[in-house]
């Protein structure tokens, strides 16, 4: 069991468009405002468990995922273009106006946004997949106790970009000149927009131009 833990970390945390976004948000100091997209992302990959877990294979054709890589890659590059937009209005998140405030709330991440991004990001399957039909199968895990898996796995995935964005807090305190928050979030939509690029190729372009 304890390889099941070590194989959903691994990819769970590594560098990905969710957690990206989850750095950036955290960086302009919207960790509280953008809890719903973490739930978001939390759920989306407890649709993923359940889902796969009882359909298996059958749910996800080889031939469906390529369209699905594709529709999540726009979707991607859609939130790098905000926040590509967002870089050139942007002003440091430490302020006391409620104005500057108010457009915080504003321009966080919601729930529905990071259902969406985690339910077409290829990388949510890659991480599911292996776990409900090899490893929860080689350790016993069937029934109400996959549900329980699921359900502490999700949590797991909630925990990702949440903690990429408590980095990125940590580190948004130590910046005081607005223009270098500007500079981060422009450097996060290039990253998000090679992200979204890299899965389409990878998972699309691919398969259709081998």
């Amino acid at each position: 069991m304890f390889e099941i833990w070590t194989y959903a970390f691994g990819i769970m945390y590594s560098p990905g468009p969710v957690n990206f976004l989850g750095l950036n948000g955290g960086v302009n100091g919207k960790t509280k405002q953008n809890l719903g997209f973490f739930a978001g992302v939390g759920v989306a990959m407890l649709f993923l468990f359940l889902s796969l877990g009882f359909l298996g294979n059958s749910l996800i054709s080889p031939n469906v995922l390529p369209y699905t890589s594709l529709l999540g890659s726009g979707y991607i590059l859609y939130l790098a273009s905000k926040l590509l937009h967002a870089s050139f209005q942007q002003h440091s998140p430490i302020t006391d106006t409620s104005e500057k405030e108010e457009k915080h709330t504003e321009e966080r991440l919601r729930f529905r946004q990071g259902l969406t991004v985690q339910l077409l990001n290829p990388k949510g399957l890659v991480a599911t997949l292996p776990i409900v039909t090899i490893q929860f199968p080689a350790a016993d895990i069937s029934g109400m106790t996959g549900v329980l898996w699921s359900v502490a796995l999700s949590i797991l995935a909630f925990g990702a970009p949440l903690s990429y964005s408590i980095i990125g807090g940590a580190l948004g305190r130590q910046i005081e000149n607005p223009r270098y928050f500007a500079y981060f979030t422009r450097v996060m939509a290039v990253l998000l927009a090679y992200v979204a690029v890299s899965i389409c190729i990878e998972h699309s372009l691919s398969v259709w131009f081998p």
